[in-house]
């Protein structure tokens, strides 16, 4: 029996061999570290040969040695991409463009990976079962320019430095301008950091930082007589920009289980990460972060640590630092599509809205949908199934801003008159697991959730998040961003002095705030439907201010054995001082 078992599992293998995993080592195409020279041609040369190589079946390790690596736009990837929530310019370079791969780990250990000029750092699209491990990604000459306040003359002006690395010049019309490979900047807004604490400047926001009229008056320092901010003193490192997003850091799109084990982006022109169209996405030690605590740098991403749009599966992030970027720590939503108008009782023809959330598929068929009033926020009752779509003002979903869906079942009468609508494909919705992550010294907000499936927040610290650490929200009429959350615990997590500054939807700690324009008129509430869809337990606050939850059109809100302290840290100042305030709430239980 024994010898008939070992002769079937060899004929087995003789007839469908089982690959060994293979390994690339990297350095075999040219691709090595401590050069200052461009692997941008020989990634994309070495990234050919071995899917030209490698056999069905096999599973792929692309080994690079430990050290830095430098990519360049020159003999880059030139790809056209167009993706959610950023500046639909191209075609874009590449620096690792990762495609149509299955079974593949980029494995870096500890490589850096510095990107020059405009770039995209890594991309990953129509893959599975692929992991990025192990590696960072940074710009030498970031977009970005860090200056610090040298001397605050008032009314007669500022004073700064640019730091060391910070390419700059004073044009002829006396403007501050900032410069590098294959760009050139006027920043005219900033956020300001507190010089030893890191913290986002109390009360600053979003600063205004004119240079017209600025002078050289000493060796790296720069007068600028126009710009007189008294909340800035002296030694206030400031983080100088733009309202660009060409480039996310890491781009991932129509993947299927993805991981991210140990990867740190320290900057991007966009977002570090931006994933769309993906199912399945865990991140494991995962940073947008600084280069530790002697980083002579303040910032790092232009936008959101990590942002999902029109994913599925589940969405895990544990472990990771997320710090000192200009936007999010993470968020999480669909794309609600405009109705233009009724074609027939099944057939509608429908539009991206925002400017940066056009270009991609936005649904399939089989997929289900359900439609919203853009005015109330209400869901029709029931949902519908996409028969067939199709781009109309394009030849393909890819640069696409309008479709033709036919559905499956007739449409409701309400749809296509006077009244707008958007409509939500509930297909593509995920899960999130969001735990053990530290989020701090950021702008605007620290999380947000716009999803109807469950939402886990667990275990992590929000500390000086500048703005609401966490934010339920749901719009369609600006950023047309789905959607209503059903089941969301928030547990275990430690917030510390958020709301120093005043940002978009800001009403409290934990904020949730949909946009409902006619709020009056509402009948059915967006968030929640059961008892106890959104519970907030066993969480610890320490704030210096009033507002600790702030809920709008909720049904079904606990509130329950959090533990709030009061500090001296910060003067109050926010136009809400209710500890807890309700609008258009249905079955809430609060106690501290």
């Amino acid at each position: 029996m024994k010898n008939k078992l070992i002769y079937t599992a060899l004929l087995a293998s003789l007839c469908f061999p089982l690959w060994a995993q293979q390994v690339y080592d990297m350095s075999r195409f040219g691709i090595v570290p401590g050069k200052k020279s461009n692997m941008s041609a020989r990634m994309e040369k070495a990234l050919a040969k071995i899917k030209k190589e490698s056999r069905e079946g096999e599973s792929l390790i692309l080994k690079f040695k430990p050290g830095t690596y430098h990519f360049y736009p020159e003999g880059a990837a030139e790809r056209v991409y167009y993706i959610s929530n950023h500046d639909q310019t191209n075609p874009k370079r590449v620096g690792i463009a990762l495609e149509d791969l299955k079974s593949v780990t980029l494995e870096g250990n500890g490589a850096e990976f510095v990107f020059h000029g405009q770039m995209i750092p890594v991309s990953m699209l129509r893959s599975s079962d692929c992991t990025l491990q192990d590696f960072s990604i940074d710009f030498a000459n970031p977009h970005i320019a860090q200056v610090q306040i040298v001397k605050n003359a008032g009314e007669k002006g500022i004073t700064f430095r640019p730091a060391p690395w910070v390419d700059y010049r004073v044009t002829k019309d006396s403007i501050f301008e900032t410069y590098g490979k294959g760009w050139t900047l006027h920043p005219m807004s900033g956020i300001a950091f507190e010089e030893k604490t890191r913290h986002i400047v109390y009360r600053t926001s979003d600063i205004a930082c004119p240079t017209k009229g600025c002078t050289q008056v000493g060796e790296n320092l720069i007068y600028a007589p126009r710009w007189k901010d008294s909340r800035l003193p002296e030694g206030t490192v400031v983080a100088m920009r733009s309202w660009d997003r060409p480039t996310p850091g890491i781009f991932l799109s129509h993947n299927t289980h993805t991981t991210l084990k140990n990867v740190k982006v320290h900057y991007a022109q966009g977002m570090g990460l931006l994933a769309q169209l993906c199912d399945g996405i865990t991140m494991e030690g995962f940073g947008v972060c600084l280069k530790g605590d002697t980083d002579v740098r303040y910032f790092t991403t232009q936008a959101d640590a990590t942002h999902f749009s029109q994913c599925k599966g589940k969405i895990t992030s544990v472990n990771g630092l997320y710090e000192g970027m200009m936007d999010d720590a993470i968020n999480v939503h669909g794309t609600y599509l405009k109705v233009l108008r009724r074609v027939d009782d099944h057939t509608l023809a429908a539009r991206y809205m925002h400017d940066q959330s056009w270009g991609f598929d936005w649904g399939f068929a089989g997929d289900s949908v359900q439609f919203i009033r853009s005015q109330t926020m209400e869901l029709l009752d029931g949902r519908n199934c996409i028969e067939r779509i199709t781009a109309s003002d394009q030849p393909t979903a890819e640069g696409a801003r309008e479709f033709l869906i036919r559905f499956v079942q007739p449409l409701p009468n309400e749809i296509g008159g006077q009244e707008d609508f958007g409509i939500e494909n509930l297909t593509w919705t995920p899960e999130v697991y969001f735990a053990h992550n530290v989020v701090r010294n950021n702008r605007a907000r620290g999380a947000l959730f716009s999803t109807p499936r469950q939402t886990v927040v667990e275990h992590n610290l929000f500390d000086h998040t500048s703005g609401t650490a966490i934010l339920l929200c749901g719009d369609c009429n600006g950023w047309y961003e789905t959607g209503a959350c059903r089941d969301v615990v928030i547990r275990h997590n430690r917030f510390v002095n958020s709301l120093t500054s005043m940002f978009q939807f800001t009403n409290a700690v934990i904020s949730i705030y949909p946009e409902i324009p006619d709020l009056e008129h509402q009948v059915k509430y967006f968030h929640g439907g059961k008892p106890g869809a959104i519970r907030i337990t066993d969480n610890e606050f320490e704030v210096f201010d009033a507002p600790v939850l702030y809920a709008k059109s909720v049904d079904g809100l606990v509130f329950e054995r959090n533990k709030i302290s009061t500090n001296s840290d910060y003067k109050p100042f926010h136009w809400n001082q209710s500890r807890f305030l309700l609008e258009k709430v249905n079955r809430a239980e609060i106690s501290e």
